[in-house]
């Protein structure tokens, strides 16, 4: 698996994926991403040692993702990513956390000592498909609830289930209420949830401007990043 790479096109940065504990919600419907996390700290923290061993700095920005909310990395390897920040001159982090964590944001802020860029995974602003069967834990009614706390919504599209009017509605809320945004279309994977070919071969057509938007990034592929696999 590719744990580190860098960005060259839109939003450029460097970018790891670490282990972390494992993610306190871990009950989304669509999710086997949690199966890149553990409970041995020590092994985790050299693990992501050796990744962030890596980051050389060079484009002054850093995402730093696993498999759960930055809320969840070992303290040490919190502690290694502070490091770096200001080793490299490093001017702008990229984290993604859960909603529930969400009145935490600004100690993450304030222990890293420079901007942070929070990312959620939304996957759709239809509450009833969401919450009901996505299962994702995230009770908020309203973009404008999201906007309040978080810079980057992560999208998801092409699952069955899915409609075309909500894919439309959550692009819209994305561009209107976000600096940035992520679009994921879904890849089949371990889960009982699949994916609807039909809607992706829509979307891919009909939202094709959005590979020239510079605030929307869309992953066709889970491993559009470069990391994963």
């Amino acid at each position: 698996m590719e744990r580190y790479n860098v960005i060259r096109n839109k939003n450029q940065r460097e970018i790891v994926l670490l282990k972390s504990f494992p993610c306190a919600w871990g009950k989304c419907k669509f999710c086997d991403y949690i199966n890149d996390n553990s409970r041995n700290e020590e092994e985790m923290t050299v693990f992501n040692s050796r990744i962030l061993s890596r980051v050389t700095g060079e484009l002054g920005v850093l995402e730093v993702i696993n498999s759960g909310s930055c809320f969840e990395l070992p303290k040490a390897t919190l502690e290694e990513i502070r490091k770096i920040v200001h080793e490299k001159n490093i001017k702008e982090l990229f984290f993604e956390s859960h909603w529930m964590y969400r009145h935490k944001l600004n100690e993450m802020r304030d222990f890293m000592g420079i901007p942070i860029t929070y990312k959620i995974g939304v996957e759709t602003f239809d509450y009833g498909f969401r919450e009901q069967y996505l299962n994702k834990h995230a009770d908020f009614k309203t973009p404008d609830e999201v906007a309040k706390f978080f810079d980057s919504p992560c999208i998801m599209v092409g699952i069955k289930g899915q409609t075309r009017e909500m894919i439309d509605y959550d692009i819209r809320m994305v561009k209107k209420h976000f600096r940035l945004g992520t679009i994921n279309v879904f890849t089949n994977n371990t889960t009982q949830v699949k994916k609807d070919q039909e809607l992706v071969e829509w979307f891919i057509k009909t939202y094709e401007w959005l590979k020239e938007d510079p605030s929307i990034e869309v992953l066709y592929e889970n491993t559009d990043f470069g990391v994963g696999d």
